[in-house]
């Protein structure tokens, strides 16, 4: 797998930082608290003085630093971090970062040269609502032990990076406001821990990893639930669908899912559903026509016999229906050479 070719869906932290952007505009006129500042100078010191951070200078007011350092309070206490787009950078995670004790959100992206684990430091960010690191070459476990103090996180993301190992169940337990939960394009395997995300309209994507194992059964009630390529097995019909889901988007694709279809319930309000490539047996469910989809694939598995017609049926071509054992009607050829 490439994982420079996953793309990361986290919005929600960048919704955030928006926000926190447009409310930064008093604060940051503000001085800024002479230990961020210097922390932040360490930061900029452990990542080899990148050309883009050359406004950070010990003489000048941190809160007006660019690139996005936003800060709270007086004197300015740093809130809010973004890093984006370092080039030149070939470099640990900066251990400095640990000492931002008042950061609520701290994004990172496009850092490719940033490597190595996460550092303890970090447990010392327990004010951290909102971690946002996609496109970096971060490694070693997931960061459970060292983010257990930050107990208000809400979103936390580690994307398109070489984690590696199991996914801690500790995980679910330390962080009770978690609801948006993106580890995809990394190296993890084993299971899945059941309670990862909590709350309402809640996100779960773990696609691009060698996870094995079935899906446990409390991901019935998700919103966006994305698992695809990896090695899971089982039946999840029973608990990931039918018509109470809240499930907006499901992509169960490249995994090793065998169940039958034909009796399944989809969501009235799902609108994302990719099951291709797994070992889907029976027919096309009948369900699907009472579905208003925008993108529907169960290519490439094991399905037979006519294609329900009628309804919200008609939006989909051929190829969301290719490579199945023996699939018949619109959009396909009609079955037994029938009209």
């Amino acid at each position: 797998m490439d994982n420079a070719t996953v793309v990361s869906s986290s919005w929600i932290p960048l919704l955030y930082l928006v926000v926190v952007t447009c409310a930064a505009g008093v604060s940051s006129a503000a001085e800024c608290n002479g230990d961020d500042r210097a922390a932040l100078l360490r930061v900029k010191a452990q990542l080899g003085d990148p050309v883009r951070l050359s406004s950070w200078r010990p003489s000048t007011n941190c809160c007006a630093w660019e690139p996005a350092v936003f800060c709270s309070g007086e004197p300015g206490r740093v809130t809010g971090l973004a890093l984006f787009s370092l080039a030149g950078v070939a470099a640990p995670v900066p251990p400095a970062l640990g000492e931002l004790t008042g950061l609520a959100v701290l994004q990172i992206a496009s850092v490719r040269g940033m490597s190595g684990p996460i550092p303890p430091s970090f447990a010392n960010l327990s004010l951290l609502e909102d971690l946002d690191i996609t496109g970096t070459s971060i490694s070693g476990p997931v960061p459970a032990t060292h983010l257990a103090g930050a107990t208000s996180l809400r979103t936390l993301v580690i994307a398109d990076s070489r984690l590696a190992g199991p996914i801690p169940p500790s995980l679910a337990g330390d962080h009770p406001n978690l609801r948006y939960l993106d580890l995809s394009g990394n190296f993890l395997t084993g299971a899945i821990p059941p309670g990862l995300v909590h709350g309402s309209f809640r996100f779960l994507i773990l696609s691009h990893n060698q996870l094995t194992g079935e899906i446990p059964r409390c991901y019935g009630d998700v919103d966006t639930v994305d698992l695809s390529h990896n090695r899971l097995t089982g039946d999840p019909s029973p608990h990931l669908f039918g018509i109470a889901s809240p499930a907006a988007k499901i992509d169960l694709s490249w995994n090793e899912l065998a169940f039958d279809m034909t009796g399944v319930r989809f969501p009235h309000h799902l609108r994302y559903l990719d099951l291709s490539h797994n070992r889907i047996t029976g027919r096309v469910a009948k369900s699907l026509m009472d579905v208003r989809l925008e993108h529907l694939n169960v290519s490439d598995n094991e399905l037979c016999g006519e294609i329900p017609a009628g309804r919200f049926m008609a939006a989909h071509g051929a190829d969301c229906y290719a490579r199945n054992r023996c699939l018949c009607g619109a959009p396909l050829p009609p079955c037994d050479g029938g009209p």
